[in-house]
């Protein structure tokens, strides 16, 4: 197997600028909210989430390719994007990343900047969890993008 460099560029350019619309400004609120929750509905919330930021990828990704003349195979790039979107919802569901933070002896790292346990003394983006949970989705374009390039491989 050999991927095209030219596809896998130009696809994880196209799929982390989706990213980074997706995850900031096609999530609602309520999804943000409730995603790492207990229970069906945050699942669904995370399964909203990961839909909505899928198809964002996918409207950013078919220009790139239609208007570069790219060669994708229809097959690697859905395996792409379905590798994209377990890796993201299995890491949005929160305790999963803790965890593995946690194993790694990345806990501390994960909890830096959250707000004390009954205070809301730090509402920001600028925390660990932040930090591990864009790092692991950045990670997971890269992989994408670089299955749906094997499919474009000459």
């Amino acid at each position: 197997m050999i991927a095209d460099p030219t596809v896998f560029a130009a696809v994880f350019a196209a799929f982390f600028a989706a990213h980074q619309v997706g995850d900031h400004w096609m999530q609602t609120s309520c999804q943000a909210a409730a995603k790492g929750g207990a229970g069906w509905a945050a699942r669904g919330a995370c399964f909203r989430h990961v839909a909505s930021l899928i198809i964002t990828k996918l409207v950013f990704a078919a220009p790139v390719v239609l208007l570069l003349g790219l060669s994708v195979h229809p097959l690697t790039a859905t395996a792409g994007l379905a590798v994209i979107a377990l890796s993201h919802y299995w890491a949005d569901r929160r305790t999963t990343l803790a965890r593995l933070a946690d194993r790694l002896g990345l806990g501390g790292f994960y909890r830096l900047g959250s707000p004390r346990p009954g205070h809301d003394d730090n509402p920001t983006l600028g925390t660990g969890a932040y930090a591990l949970d864009q790092s692991w989705h950045i990670a997971f374009l890269f992989v994408g993008a670089l299955i749906t390039a094997i499919g474009g491989a000459s």
